[in-house]
C-alpha cells in the first residue's frame, strides 16, 4: 500500500486527519508532508482537526532513507516537516492527537504541534535525535519545553527515554489517557467545533504568540548552520545506518 493521508470532512466542523503509511508505522515523508500541507488550507468549514495514524501507530517518525546532508542550496532534510508542523500549530481551527502507539522523532512533534493529546494505554513517546547524530529543530525543541519544561525535554531529547502513556500524562505531554482514546478525542472535537470561531481561533492565535521565544536573527542563523553540520556528518550517516540496521551505533564525533 503506498503512503498517503486520509482527510474525512465529518459533520460538525470535524476534519479528520489519518496518515497511512503500514509498512513504517505511518513514518512521515515528503510525499505525506505535502498532502498534510494541502489538507491544512484553512477552511471556513473546518473547526477542529483530528490527527491520528492507521492501525493502532501513531507516527513512527520521518522515513530516515530520505534524510541526508543539506543540499547544495542550504536547504535542510527536515525543512518541508518544519515548515508542515509550524502550519498545523498555527491553523486557525484547534487540532487534536489521538496517540496510539508509538509518537517517535517527528511523530512525537506531530503530537506536540496539536493543541490537545489523547493517549490510548499503549501510547509512548520517544525523541531519537542523539541516537541519529542530529540536531532538531529549535521548533520542536521549543514546542517540547512549553509542554513538559526545559528540564524534562532534556532527558526526552538528549538521552532517547521512552516515555510510555501513565508518565506522558504525569509529565503534561498528553491531556487525557481515558479508557475509549478514540470516542473521547471525536469528543473534544466536537466541543472545540461548537464554539464560536473567531473567538476560538482568535484565542488560539493569542495563546501561539504569547508561547513564543524570541530568538534573534543572529540565532536562527546559528544554529540553522549547525544543524547543517550535524545533518551532513559521519555520526549521522552511522547514525542513521545503525537504526535501519538494527545496531548500536558507533560515534566518532565527525
Amino acid at each position: 500500500m503506498e503512503p498517503t493521508l486520509e482527510v474525512e470532512d465529518r459533520e460538525g466542523g470535524v476534519r479528520v486527519l489519518t496518515v497511512c503509511n503500514p509498512s513504517r508505522r505511518n513514518a512521515l515523508n515528503d510525499a505525506l508532508l505535502a498532502r498534510m500541507d494541502a489538507a491544512l488550507e484553512p477552511a471556513a468549514h473546518v473547526r477542529a482537526l483530528l490527527v491520528r495514524g492507521q492501525g493502532g501507530h501513531f507516527c513512527a517518525g520521518y522515513d530516515l532513507t530520505h534524510l541526508g546532508p543539506p543540499g547544495a542550496d542550504g536547504r535542510l532534510p527536515d525543512d518541508p516537516l518544519v515548515a508542515c508542523l509550524l502550519k498545523l500549530e498555527r491553523h486557525p481551527a484547534p487540532s487534536v492527537a489521538l496517540v496510539q502507539g508509538g509518537a517517535v522523532g517527528a511523530g512525537f512533534d506531530l503530537a506536540a504541534s496539536c493543541d490537545f493529546r489523547v493517549g490510548a494505554s499503549d501510547a509512548f513517546f520517544l525523541m531519537p535525535p542523539a541516537r541519529l547524530g542530529i540536531v532538531y529543530s529549535p521548533e520542536g525543541l521549543a514546542r517540547a519545553v512549553r509542554l513538559v519544561g526545559l528540564s524534562r525535554a532534556k532527558q526526552l531529547f538528549l538521552t532517547a527515554r521512552r516515555l510510555p502513556a501513565a508518565e506522558a500524562l504525569a509529565w503534561g505531554l498528553l491531556d487525557e489517557c481515558p479508557e475509549d482514546a478514540e470516542a473521547r478525542a471525536l469528543a473534544l472535537c466536537a466541543t472545540l467545533a461548537a464554539g464560536a470561531p473567531k473567538a476560538v481561533s482568535g484565542m488560539k492565535e493569542a495563546f501561539g504568540l504569547l508561547a513564543r521565544s524570541g530568538l534573534s536573527p543572529e540565532d536562527v542563523a546559528h544554529l540553522r548552520q549547525v544543524r547543517g553540520e550535524a545533518f551532513g556528518s559521519e555520526d549521522a550517516k552511522e547514525g542513521r545506518a545503525a537504526f535501519l540496521e538494527k545496531r548500536a551505533p558507533r560515534f566518532t564525533g565527525r
